[in-house]
């Protein structure tokens, strides 16, 4: 896969500019309500092995529903080793970009030197917080969770500084088990109570037996809730 040098330094120097402004205009979570459920402790940089994932057709399965085709900017939260980071390349093409985040540091690394040593030349990697993202506003076609919702400790201020960074059209899409948070899951009704809280609105929801679960999407409508107007949702998806 081949970008041009100028391409490419473009779209870094773009997400380093971003970075700057896109801090300062951030709010910290202070101000947002708490997870009303448990949030469960990240344990691996990989929900299965790769190989057993291509096995079932996992990615193209989940790039498929999710819409996601050439030319597209996608970005890949909880990236972990890479998984989806790399199939995402390939299906984006060398018009598309992908931007792979994660908030632990040693992730983050690894990814990148996998990125560098397969010449993934439309691929970016980023640190991000636990509270935010950190990604460029109004950059993305598709934002990917793959079996990482269960795990983000702060929803709501997450939700809400990632809501910018969206195209007019773009969407977000989580893919999770259907079991609590506590098991690695998010029970689609908890998920959806959330994510509205924060101003999205589900528009697709469909069973993902290769993923182990199931994928829905959002888009964000209206404008976003002031922090403190935000009502967090209890574990069986209702507002408290």
């Amino acid at each position: 896969m081949v970008r041009s040098t100028a391409l490419l330094l473009a779209f870094v120097l773009a997400g380093c500019g971003d970075q700057a402004g896109h801090g300062q205009a951030r709010r910290p979570s202070d101000g947002f309500p708490a997870a009303a459920r448990p949030v469960a402790g990240i344990v691996s940089d990989r929900w299965s092995t790769e190989a057993d994932r291509d096995r079932v057709a996992e990615a193209r399965a989940v790039m498929d529903a999710a819409g996601i085709g050439r030319g597209m900017t996608v970005a890949d939260i909880g990236a972990g080793e890479g998984y989806y980071t790399i199939r995402l390349a390939a299906r984006v093409g060398e018009d598309g970009r992908v931007l792979a985040e994660d908030i632990i540091p040693a992730y983050r690394d690894e990814l990148a030197e996998r990125a560098s040593r397969e010449r993934l030349d439309n691929v970016s990697v980023r640190l991000g917080e636990a509270s935010d993202p950190r990604l460029p506003p109004g950059s993305f076609d598709r934002v990917l969770m793959v079996h990482m919702y269960h795990e983000i400790a702060q929803p709501y201020a997450f939700l809400w500084n990632l809501r910018p960074s969206l195209k007019p059209d773009g969407r977000v899409i989580v893919v999770d088990a259907d079991r609590p948070t506590d098991r690695h899951g998010t029970p689609p009704a908890l998920l959806a109570c959330e994510f509205e809280a924060v101003g999205y609105r589900r528009v697709a929801h469909a069973a993902m037996p290769s993923a182990g679960g199931y994928l829905a999407a959002f888009e964000a409508v209206g404008p976003r809730p002031a922090p403190g107007a935000i009502r967090a949702c209890d574990e069986t998806g209702r507002p408290l």
